[in-house]
């Protein structure tokens, strides 16, 4: 097995022209008090107004539910329908209702925690728009959509008065979360005909528009590791590196599946292969890793070559992960990290039924996953929309925690721990951030500035 120092020598060979990751600007010296407490944690960006946007402690249906189906009742009552009098209305009238529903509610309900008090600054101490109308339209306390602005921002209509994520720590100030014409639109042309869908031409249609974008796009802001989950801090009162905090992670998860030597393990969503040439370095382990990406395939196996492991040893495939094949005596250990929320909603329960089928009796399960909070929040649902149709397409299984232990468990799983790393990934995103930036002029030289905007995006949204 590879000693430490040579399996992080791997990385200097294999890649080339990273930057490190830029230092943390200089704070602000003004103190403010938003009425919360704030933290001053050298691990993490620590947010200046921790603060809540429109919701409710549980999305409740029935109010919907009566409109969708009492209007349709009414409208044929009025005329002196029968059933099928009421179904056409109902199937008339259901867009319309749920796109009024939807916007006064995310235009009128209340704050979800009022703690928080807002700076109050004008939309334009915050933004810079350059054209008259949207000047005119957003100034003062006329707040902008988010989902207008991130649109605009990406045209170059708008730019941020200072540093972008400073700007966007302030976002609860001067943009509101109301749903858009434009959001319906994709949500319902565009998300659910994928959520009903989700075949496997899909699929990899999306996975390999998305990771085989080029490999040089990826490293610009995920660094040496080319890791893109969540990393893992490992003390709050020190300021680690992007690479310090990938591997923890990397250790942390082959400590939590007792990983040992000649165990054969299973990494779905295996990215560029990283975790799979971890566990073959420092633990021997015969790993077999999946992807849809062909250049994460090249590369992954690229780097199980310049570490010394044998192809009998780890592969990483290129495959869809409902053809996994599985070894006599079945896997000992499947780590999944990030990745099933590719898999959708439609087919979770048959997903997690067929990695309890894979593993063998004493087999242990590893999973990682982005979710969204059970408490409504309208911000969560715009930024879920935006993710699902610039940075990860087709992935609509961010579920609540409470969803995926029950799908779990529904399988045969029993749940042994769990841990929230929320935390974390922030620390994670706000490296990813420094260094996106510190490529900015080669991101923009080969993929254009609209592309470096929205990739932009999501290494913002730390909160």
């Amino acid at each position: 097995m590879a000693s430490k120092d040579e399996y992080k020598s791997e990385y200097s060979e294999e890649l080339t022209n990273f930057i490190k990751t830029p230092s943390v600007p200089a704070p602000d010296p003004e103190s403010t008090e938003y009425g919360v407490r704030s933290t001053a944690y050298p691990a993490i960006k620590n947010a200046p107004l921790p603060a809540d946007a429109a919701g409710s402690e549980s999305f409740n249906n029935y109010v919907l539910f009566a409109l969708l189906g009492g209007i349709p009742a009414y409208m044929a009552y009025k005329i002196g329908g029968g059933f099928k009098t009421w179904v056409f209305f109902a199937i008339l009238t259901a867009i319309p209702i749920l796109m009024v529903f939807w916007t006064i509610a995310s235009g009128y309900t209340p704050r979800k925690n009022e703690k928080a008090r807002y700076p109050g600054a004008p939309v334009e101490h915050y933004l810079k728009f350059h054209k008259e109308a949207d000047r005119a339209k957003y100034h003062g306390r006329s707040k902008i959509p988010m989902e207008t602005f991130h649109e605009k921002y990406f045209d170059g209509d708008v730019d941020f008065n200072g540093d972008a994520l400073e700007v966007m720590e302030y976002r609860h100030d001067w943009a509101n979360f109301r749903f858009t014409l434009s959001l319906f639109w994709f949500f319902l042309t565009g998300m659910m005909p994928e959520v009903i869908m989700h075949t496997r031409s899909q699929d990899e249609e999306q996975v390999r528009d998305h990771y085989d974008r080029g490999d040089d796009f990826y490293s610009w802001f995920l660094g040496p590791r080319m890791i893109y989950t969540s990393g893992i801090i490992s003390n709050i009162n020190e300021e680690e590196t992007l690479e310090q905090l990938q591997d923890n992670k990397l250790a942390i998860v082959c400590q939590k599946i007792g990983l040992q030597a000649g165990d054969r393990m299973l990494d779905l969503g295996c990215g560029w292969g990283t975790l799979a040439k971890f566990a073959s370095a420092h633990y021997g382990a015969q790993v077999t890793g999946v992807t849809l990406g062909r250049n994460q395939t090249a590369w992954g196996n690229s780097g199980l070559r310049n570490l010394g492991v044998p192809e009998e040893q780890s592969r990483i495939l290129c495959m869809d992960y409902r053809d996994t094949p599985v070894p006599k005596g079945k896997y000992n250990k499947i780590t999944c990290l990030e990745m099933s929320e590719h898999v959708g909603v439609r087919h979770f329960s048959t997903f997690i039924s067929q990695i309890h089928d894979m593993l063998d009796d004493d087999g242990v399960f590893f999973m990682q996953y982005a979710g969204i909070r059970k408490s409504w929040q309208y911000e969560d649902l715009i930024w879920g929309l935006f993710m699902n149709k610039y940075i990860f397409p087709g992935a609509d299984a961010s579920t609540p925690l409470g969803w995926t232990v029950d799908k779990l468990e529904g399988a045969g799983f029993e749940i042994k721990s769990i841990d929230t790393i929320g935390v974390h990934y922030s620390a994670t995103l706000w490296r990813w951030y420094r260094n996106w930036m510190g490529n900015r002029e080669k991101v923009e030289a080969k993929y254009g500035k609209r592309w470096f905007r929205v990739s932009l995006m999501p290494t913002l949204l730390l909160d």
